[in-house]
């Protein structure tokens, strides 16, 4: 039987099935409706397929669990694995759990100035900014390529081609991100774990990329984030300093933490 054909009474039996199966993550009933703002009674009706909420409250109850609307037409689990890939039933007690557990205590929001020593050369360094930023409980993280690696590499030099997207995860000592060009071009994927510091500020870990193995060029190299906040007379002077530098115009506890002298291990 298709969508198009669903009675009404199929349709109410289909979105409290759906509606049962994502209850399922909670303990509580009681605690479930509170969060979403409806009244335990009604939303018992929906469970059990009585009754169908009003758009806006769809709309609301879509939002809260990731889905769309239709989990008024579909199995939930169908819904899981199309829109959601880490949080979906295949992935959800894996990877989700490290997305969804990611505390702003553990890697707080706002730009961070990295550095790392460059893929494309060995004598050289990259400083950049990143902006982590949270949405619906998931830690992502933004940025753009420096104009030098860009035109290094002959690509285009708009904003559009030099952006750079990705995610974050909790780890057992440390923060995991993965992150990608438009349209999964190419891939890195970076370790963090938090360094002692004066303000608690700094991470170092590792970048490594998604390419073949070659004679020339890193396919992995130390790094360093240094949480700026969200302070613009700092935040501007760094976006500006971004770019290729020498060991020497590294920001010192950067050049430290890099240990520029050493080889990655």
């Amino acid at each position: 039987m298709t969508a198009e054909t669903l009675s009404p009474a199929e349709l109410r039996n289909m979105f409290g099935k759906n509606l049962r199966e994502l209850s399922t993550q909670y303990p509580s009933v009681s605690e479930l409706s509170r969060q979403l703002g409806i009244n335990r009674t009604q939303f018992n009706r929906y469970l059990s397929g009585e009754s169908f909420p009003r758009p806006d409250v769809l709309n609301r109850i879509c939002l809260f669990f990731g889905v769309d609307a239709r989990i008024l037409l579909e199995p939930v689990e169908t819904l899981s694995s199309r829109g959601l890939v880490l949080n979906g039933p295949v992935l959800r007690d894996f990877l989700g759990t490290g997305v969804n557990e990611l505390s702003e205590e553990l890697f707080p929001s706002g730009f961070y100035r990295f550095s790392r020593r460059s893929f494309l050369n060995d004598g050289q360094f990259l400083v950049g900014l990143v902006r982590v930023f949270r949405q619906d409980g998931v830690a992502y993280v933004r940025g753009f390529e420096a104009r030098e690696a860009i035109r290094q590499q002959g690509l285009p030099m708009q904003a559009r081609a030099r952006e750079f997207r990705g995610y974050a995860a909790r780890q057992e000592d440390g923060v995991a991100m993965v992150i990608s060009r438009r349209g999964a071009m190419t891939c890195s994927f970076n370790f963090l774990a938090r360094v002692a510091s004066f303000e608690n500020n700094y991470w170092v870990g590792y970048a490594t990329r998604t390419v073949r193995e070659t004679t020339n060029g890193l396919r992995a190299a130390r790094m360093v984030y240094e949480h700026l906040a969200s302070k613009p007379d700092v935040i501007l002077p760094a976006a500006r300093a971004a770019g290729f530098k020498t060991a020497e115009e590294l920001p010192p506890f950067h050049r430290r933490l890099l240990q520029t002298g050493d080889p990655f291990r």
